[in-house]
């Protein structure tokens, strides 16, 4: 088991067992007072900076102005827009105003959108400007309920009207009283196959999660970039920044996220691996670049042979690598996807720890994560103390569906009733992913049921794990898909040509030496190269369009 000790830049704070968001939220501001909450790029791109009481009174007011509008008592109201900071407080004055929110992808088409609109039955839109023509799209629809349209460009005037409101009496956003089982979010999933199902989480599933979450991950100030959209952006920033109080910047762009390192200096962040990927790939460019490559392969000779003895230096000897990273970069919380363990161990041995985790957004999401301590390279880590996994029928190498229980659970599909009682076994959830849990009870993936391979000697086969596999025995593979057609195991590849000009030339003689070393069913029978990437869901994850 690889341990480290605890990070200098953990908070030390007692976490308690929320029930609501609400609770979450009006706890958080009054912990937090006129404390920086966050930093974030106005529409004209200048920085500015908000705390928690006026943060609370943007919330407060444009939730006084929803109810103004009757969006009270557990109305649904959608949200879209790319990362900007309207999005936030209108996600939160609906869920503390005992609202449910529906966030909508922003990546998604015109037609998947109305489709989920058409499907949950929303009462109200709140929209960016770049969603304008969406809106007016929405409203020629007549199978679209939505009866209120609000654009975040009228922001300020509807903080206004909310505050005005308030000052003439009205009290009715403060005497809001919300139940631990009351329906706080229904949210899409973006899967990799399949039509997108609405996900009902109540505020108890949501509250327990990112409870959990923070006593196992805390940081200091962070930069938040994944789509908001996304679960995992709300517990590991939009309610952190409330539990731990501690400020964050809001990233409007992916693109800019070197630069945003740089210039914010965080002490942790959470990403999906191609960021960890992109982050450790450019360290390596760069040295090459400069000239450093080979000293920076002696730096990490020494600080392993060092490490043996407990002697940890590493930051000290990748000090150029830390400041091109802003300074204070030590934890990356990852994932949403499979982590090849070598960049786990690559950012480790240079002084960053990366913590991989799964979950899924039916819990809200987090599930197992690994943690200062307590991590093991390769694995997901070991479950939250809001719920419990098990491995349902394992094989003889302790394979098997991975079920999960708790509070973190969500409640069922909207409107699908049967997708909801195919998703459970009594009190289990189904993941629909395989898995094993070692000796001391650590998540591994295998792949998912979906996506098995059965051939007809009766054999199972994981593309996933071949993925893993030729990831880690082929150094210039980029990305790779493996799939069963016409009975026989395919293997896609995406290739690092740029460092390595033969590598079309080379891979099938390097798959041949694979295929040597697994047995005759995990073998790969077809070989074919592309030259630009996988299509990716809106969440990064490679589309397995052949299943």
């Amino acid at each position: 088991m690889m341990k480290n000790k605890a990070h200098k830049n953990q908070v030390k704070v007692v976490i308690p067992e929320y029930q609501t968001i609400r609770e979450i939220i009006v706890k958080g501001t009054a912990a937090g007072g006129d404390k920086k909450q966050f930093m974030f790029l106005d529409k004209n791109k200048n920085m500015q900076e908000i705390n928690y009481n006026q943060s609370w009174k943007l919330i407060s007011s444009l939730g006084t102005y929803f109810f103004s509008k009757g969006l009270k008592n557990g109305k649904k109201i959608a949200l879209i827009s790319e990362n900007v900071i309207e999005w936030v407080f209108a996600y939160y004055a609906t869920l503390v105003g005992g609202n449910v929110s529906v966030p909508m992808d922003a990546k998604l088409s015109l037609d998947d959108l109305e489709d989920q609109l058409v499907r949950c039955g929303c009462e109200a839109l709140v929209y960016s400007h770049k969603f304008a023509e969406l809106a007016e799209s929405l409203k020629k629809n007549p199978e679209i309920q939505i009866k209120e349209y609000f654009c975040m460009d009228n922001f300020e005037e509807y903080y206004a009207e909310g505050a005005k409101l308030i000052a003439n009496g009205d009290d009715s956003f403060d005497k809001v009283e919300i139940k631990p089982d009351d329906l706080a979010c229904i949210c899409y999933t973006s899967g990799t196959t399949g039509k997108s199902k609405g996900v009902m989480l109540t505020h108890k599933n949501v509250a327990s999660n990112c409870s959990a979450s923070c006593r196992v991950l805390t940081g200091r100030h962070a930069i938040a970039f994944l789509p908001l959209h996304h679960t995992l952006s709300w517990v590991s920033a939009l309610y952190a920044t409330y539990i731990v109080v501690e400020w964050g910047y809001l990233c409007d762009s992916l693109k800019d996220i070197q630069k945003d390192i740089v210039n914010i200096k965080p002490y942790n962040f959470t990403g999906v691996p191609l960021v960890v990927e992109t982050i450790y790939d450019k360290i390596w460019k760069t040295a090459r670049k400069m000239g450093k490559e080979e000293l920076l392969k002696k730096g990490l000779k020494i600080s392993n042979f060092l490490m043996k003895f407990g002697i940890d230096i590493r930051r000290k000897i990748f000090k150029m690598v830390i400041d091109n990273l802003g300074g204070n970069l030590d934890m990356v919380i990852c994932g949403g996807a499979y982590l090849d363990p070598k960049y786990e161990k690559g950012l480790y041995d240079l002084g960053i720890d990366v913590f991989n985790g799964y979950g899924l957004t039916e819990c809200s999401p987090v599930i197992t994560c690994n943690h200062p301590g307590k991590f093991k390279f390769g694995s997901v880590g070991t479950p939250l103390d809001c719920c419990e996994i098990k491995i349902h029928e394992p094989d003889e190498e302790g394979v098997g569906e991975i079920y999960v229980k708790g509070t973190n659970v969500m409640v069922g599909y909207y409107g699908d009733p049967e997708a909801t009682a195919a998703a459970f076994d009594g009190e289990w959830f189904k993941t629909g992913d395989y898995g094993r849990i070692d000796k001391d009870g650590f998540l591994f993936m295998v792949g998912r049921k979906k996506n098995l391979i059965c051939l007809s000697n009766g054999k199972n086969v994981s593309p996933e794990e071949l993925e893993e596999k030729l990831m880690a025995a082929i150094p210039y593979i980029k990305e790779v898909l493996v799939y069963e057609e016409d009975k026989r195991i395919y293997a896609e590849f995406f290739l690092n040509t740029e460092d390595y000009p033969d590598a079309k030339d080379k891979i099938k003689n390097d798959v041949n030496e694979f295929n040597s070393k697994m047995p005759l069913f995990k073998r790969i029978n077809k070989v074919r190269t592309r030259d630009d990437e996988f299509p990716k869901t809106t969440t990064l994850k490679i589309v397995r369009k052949y299943q």
